[in-house]
């Protein structure tokens, strides 16, 4: 049970990470063109900066950031003070390591809560971006994927670091 458990959440975090690493790409890509189009458009080629590229580079980075929060949850990558750690017991850091989790748990639950609250605003008043009049709603539901899974992932850090306080006693 525990070894496909770990295998599953290990993949869904890895799998959305990659998502975001995609979306990451082509946001790159997307600038790149955009910038040469409005070089290009100043020699009168008839080519042109992508009309509301910055519109779609804040949609993208948004999702891109919580596709990967929960592969930095699970691989235990978020910035950390450990200056006292070294010097503390097994059973203490393991102790200090339940509750950054179970904080996390907590952080990343609350997120995705105001996430959804904020997509159902944005949808009940059907806001729409400046230029290209998407509905801001989606880039939320886009966002709030990634936040589920971290919502799962950092779970299952609380109880992996559980197991691992239990077995430091």
């Amino acid at each position: 049970m525990n070894r496909a458990l770990d295998h599953f959440i290990e993949t869904l975090a890895r799998w959305t990470a990659y998502a975001g690493g995609l979306v990451l790409l082509a946001v790159v890509v997307m600038t790149c063109v955009s910038i040469a189009g409005r070089s290009l458009d100043r020699l009168a080629t008839g080519f042109g900066p992508i009309p509301g590229d910055f519109e779609l580079v804040e949609i993208g980075i948004g999702f891109a950031i919580f596709a990967f929060l929960p592969w930095c949850q699970l691989k235990r990558g978020h910035a950390t003070v450990d200056l006292f750690q070294p010097y503390f017991g097994k059973q203490l850091n393991a102790f200090i390591e339940l509750i950054s989790d179970l904080l996390m748990f907590i952080a990343a639950t609350l997120i995705g809560w105001r996430l959804w609250q904020g997509m159902l605003d944005k949808r009940g008043y059907t806001e729409t971006t400046f230029i290209l009049q998407f509905p801001v709603w989606i880039a939320y539901a886009a966002a709030l994927v990634g936040a589920a899974v971290f919502v799962i992932v950092s779970l299952y850090c609380v109880w992996r670091s559980g197991r691992a306080f239990a077995g430091a006693s």
